[in-house]
């Protein structure tokens, strides 16, 4: 058995291995959590590497997925609201969390349009670093921050890891177009890299969760349970927006697959602490989904949500 058949048939396990590996060890994922961004960063790079400039464009897709982010995380924090707080503001937070920078990449995989989800996860982060100072002050945060103080530490978190690689693709194009399309033709390499992400990901989310008191795991299960239907649903209603626009794949991961790291945090600093096992559990519930689709499309060639 040669090496390339080795990895086909590995590589519809490696997200689940990551995830496992990332319950298993997250006792020690302090030690190697500083390299998640530089991972992002060269993973970023090398998707963008493959799309050409004039295939950045704001379409009808961008538009439809941005309104239903931001609309439907709204109206999830109203509608559970009068019931539980922290319940109304874990659902906001996995709705209204930017698309994945590593989004791309795995559209890429599953055959969807990397320029349209590349495109609209720039438009997703961005507006999630205008809007939420003004969308956490409302709902109360518990962050004794002002609105620039806000927004300039959103923005400094989020726009940069998507940016920077972006501008280092289109300028490596201009000045050194040989290395560019080198790095453009070994594509698989970013699925790896985006494994050994999820591992960090997934164990920094075990140790947030192993962290809160005993006392709290209904609210947990609870909040868990939100997260799971927020991601269900956004994975679905991504979908249909996506078949409408020619790009179900793009549509589904744009507004399904989320910036759960950023999410974690954001929680962490905005809301109650509690909160922050919603976006937790969610790494879970989008991995699992992840890991179906490219083990199906690796098997029958097509992708089941």
């Amino acid at each position: 058995m040669n090496s390339a058949l080795i990895r086909q048939r590995l590589k519809p396990w490696m997200l689940p291995i990551a995830m496992l590996g990332g319950i298993l060890f997250h006792n020690f994922i302090d030690m190697i959590a500083f390299v998640a961004p530089y991972l992002i960063f060269i993973m970023l790079l090398i998707t963008f590497c493959k799309v050409k400039p004039h295939e950045f464009r704001v379409t009808r897709l961008s538009g439809l997925l941005i309104v239903v982010q931001i609309l439907g995380s709204v109206l999830a924090y109203l509608a559970l609201l009068p019931f539980s707080r922290e319940l109304a503001e874990g659902a906001f937070i996995c709705i209204f969390c930017p698309t994945a920078t590593a989004a791309p990449v795995i559209t890429g995989m599953l055959g969807g349009s990397i320029p349209r989800l590349a495109t609209f996860s720039i438009v997703s982060n961005v507006s999630v670093a205008v809007l939420a100072p003004v969308l956490f002050t409302l709902m109360g945060s518990e962050a004794d921050l002002s609105f620039f103080e806000s927004l300039t530490i959103i923005a400094t978190r989020v726009v940069p890891l998507i940016i920077l690689p972006l501008f280092t693709a289109l300028a490596m194009l201009k000045y050194i177009p040989k290395v560019h399309g080198k790095i453009a033709s070994h594509q698989s390499v970013s699925f790896y890299i985006w494994a050994v992400s999820l591992f960090i990901v997934v164990g920094r989310a075990v140790s947030f969760i192993m962290a809160e008191p005993a006392e709290m795991i209904p609210e947990m299960l609870w909040l868990a349970g939100i997260s799971l239907i927020a991601c269900c649903a956004q994975f679905y209603i991504g979908r249909r927006i996506g078949r409408r626009c020619g790009d179900r794949i793009a549509g589904a991961q744009g507004l399904g697959q989320k910036n759960t790291v950023l999410a974690i945090w954001m929680a962490l600093t905005y809301l109650h602490p509690i909160v922050s096992v919603a976006p937790a559990a969610y790494v879970a519930w989008q991995n699992t989904i992840n890991s179906a689709q490219l083990y199906f499309k690796s098997r029958k060639g097509t992708v089941c949500l």
